[in-house]
């Protein structure tokens, strides 16, 4: 099968390897653990990624050997600082990325596909979680900023959902169609305009372009407007519930919802008869942008003057010390916001120049060799089932880590490494021995 073809028909009964299965434990531990960002999930998460692993026994590759590279820089960068366990969260990072990545390369094509349609199942209960709790207020899955109420889901962070979200939707496209594919894109589309995240927008545009390149602009297209359009119908219902200051409006929010779920699943049955209804739908989606201006300004804006505060201070730290860095967890950024004072922010929003602050040039390089390799294997899979949707998946997440610190959420990293995984050539023939039900 070519890239550019949509999944076909599996096997009528697949079962994921234990180790598959480990990892997608991992991943739904650190989903519902705010992301794995803080130390319990983030355990738990490595730990099931690490006894995964060690089951699959899978042959070391370029992949692993950077990967490793990456991570004994950082524990030496941090036994020169004096503090070994600084490093260690930098380790669980890569370690979770690496492993999620070659424990899925080693499954066959229908487990490939069965595993792909769980991370799609896992990544629209995010949505579908995130657009609960903002019509319905609820402030542990939710962030208040700039007077709007943006969706977070369990991840409790709106950019992390919206990553989460980005990579599994262009991935939900290339799978076979079906009912619930179908409703599982939408409610991945519809879950990223809840989280208003402007980066989350940006990086799934960037893996419909990498889906053009790799199978083809009219494929991707049909694949990707019906529940684009049906995101626009529920996510303008939603408008008049986001903002904090105004009474939520739940009955608007729901119809809102189907009405795009039917558009998303409906459109392509419709034939000749689809264009009137997408053209009903863009203009419909165009009053409520309209409408909602005043309260979307912030969100359509690319100003972000505490970014850009913290990447300034950033570049001042790594013209300190360019080679080393400053440390693995040293990097706080201090700048002044004028008439507001002083600010600090932890993180720069930026994984790549984040590394860079704090492991230097030759952390940073380190990085970048993981991501090379991920290419290379990535080159080396072309043209198998799911390939371009890992590959837009790959790219999304790559897109994004420039605008929010993605790398050190767990969530984010094995839904990364699992498709990575998913594009690279297999390296077994499915782990047939040890599988689960």
């Amino acid at each position: 099968m070519d890239a550019g073809e949509v999944v076909g028909t599996r096997r009528d009964s697949v079962a994921l390897p234990v180790p598959v299965l480990l990892v997608v434990a991992g991943f739904a531990a650190a989903v519902v653990a705010q992301g794995g960002y803080y130390l319990p999930g983030r355990v738990l998460s490595a730990v099931l990624v690490g006894v995964a692993v060690v089951l699959a026994r899978p042959r070391p590759n370029l992949l692993m050997g950077l990967g490793g590279a990456f991570a004994a820089w950082a524990l030496l960068r941090g036994v020169l600082e004096g503090d070994v366990l600084s490093g260690l969260p930098s380790v669980a990072a890569a370690g979770v990325f690496v492993g999620a990545a070659v424990v899925a390369a080693q499954a066959d094509r229908d487990q490939r596909e069965f595993l792909a349609t769980v991370l799609t199942g896992v990544g629209a209960l995010v949505g579908l979680t995130g657009w609960v709790a903002v019509v319905f207020r609820l402030p542990s899955w939710s962030t208040v900023a700039e007077g709007l109420l943006r969706a977070g889901s369990t991840l409790t962070y709106p950019n992390a959902a919206a990553a989460v979200m980005a990579a599994t939707a262009v991935l939900s496209l290339v799978l076979r169609p079906t009912l619930f594919t179908a409703v599982t894109s939408f409610l991945l589309c519809a879950g990223i305009g809840a989280t208003m995240s402007r980066a989350g927008v940006i990086a799934l545009l960037a893996g419909l372009l990498a889906l053009c390149a790799s199978q083809g602009v009219v494929a991707t297209l049909t694949a990707a407007v019906p529940p684009l359009l049906g995101a626009v119908v529920a996510v303008g219902a939603l408008l008049p519930s986001m903002r904090v200051a105004d009474e939520p409006e739940p009955l608007l929010a729901v119809a809102g919802l189907v009405a795009g779920a039917l558009v998303a699943v409906g459109l392509p049955r419709l034939g000749r008869f689809a264009v009137p209804v997408v053209l009903l739908v863009l203009a419909g989606g165009g009053v409520a942008v309209f409408a909602f201006a005043d309260r979307l300004a912030t969100r359509v804006s690319f100003s972000s003057p505490d970014r850009t505060g913290a990447t300034g201070a950033a570049l001042d730290l790594v013209a300190r010390t360019p080679l080393l860095g400053t440390g693995p967890g040293n990097g706080s950024f201090f700048f002044d916001r004028g008439n507001e004072g002083a600010r600090v922010m932890r993180y720069v929003h930026n994984e790549y120049l984040q590394v860079l602050v704090e492991l230097g040039v030759v952390g940073l390089l380190a990085a970048l060799g993981v991501v090379a390799a991920v290419v290379v294997g990535l080159w080396r899979g072309r043209g198998t089932p799911l390939w371009a949707g890992a590959t837009a998946a790959v790219v999304v997440v790559l897109v994004h880590s420039g605008f929010d610190f993605l790398w050190h959420l767990p969530a984010v990293l094995i839904v990364a490494g699992l498709c990575a995984g998913l594009g690279f050539p297999s390296t077994e023939d499915g782990m047939r021995e040890g599988t689960a039900a």
